[in-house]
């Protein structure tokens, strides 16, 4: 996978933040949000790009497991799920469990991912430059995370 230099930039940036006082904190939260805004949105677009050089069989897996977690959060959504099931059925059970493989990494990104940015709100409520330091290390966790589900998503580009 190749590094993405927003993505190192943000991670240095917050190594550095993990030191901050809170007033250090209050007078760099624009570059630190706009960091991880520029981190995250270059790790969203590359997991895009690699999913859209996929076969069309991973494609419909991935598509019927994100159509199940939206129906399962939203009863509505039933139609577009079966309309997914149905596109799918006929992957065979590998390929199906090398999705399901990287959707889990997804998602356990995106997880981690949500944790973070609830952490900084919860920092930027109280005030604190503990729990700030916390969202950093989350912010962190959170990158690698998903550049990890990016990789595993590459090695299904070239499946045979």
């Amino acid at each position: 996978m190749q590094e993405l230099a927003v993505v190192e930039e943000a991670k240095e940036l917050m190594n550095e933040a993990k030191d901050w006082s809170v007033w250090r904190w209050l007078m760099e939260k624009k570059r630190v949000r706009a960091a991880a805004d520029r981190a995250n949105e270059a790790l969203d677009d590359l997991a895009k790009k690699v999913r859209a050089s996929w076969e069309d069989d991973l494609k419909k897996v991935y598509h019927e497991l994100e159509a199940r977690d939206a129906f399962e959060s939203n009863p509505r959504a039933k139609h577009r799920y079966e309309k997914a099931q149905e596109e799918a059925r006929h992957v065979d059970s590998k390929a199906r469990l090398a999705v399901e493989r990287v959707k889990r990494a997804d998602d356990e990104a995106w997880n981690a991912r949500m944790d973070a940015e609830q952490t900084f709100e919860d920092a930027e409520n109280r005030m604190s430059a503990s729990t700030a330091r916390q969202g950093a290390a989350k912010a962190i966790e959170c990158w690698e995370l998903r550049e990890k589900a990016i990789r595993k998503a590459e090695s299904l580009v070239h499946r045979k």
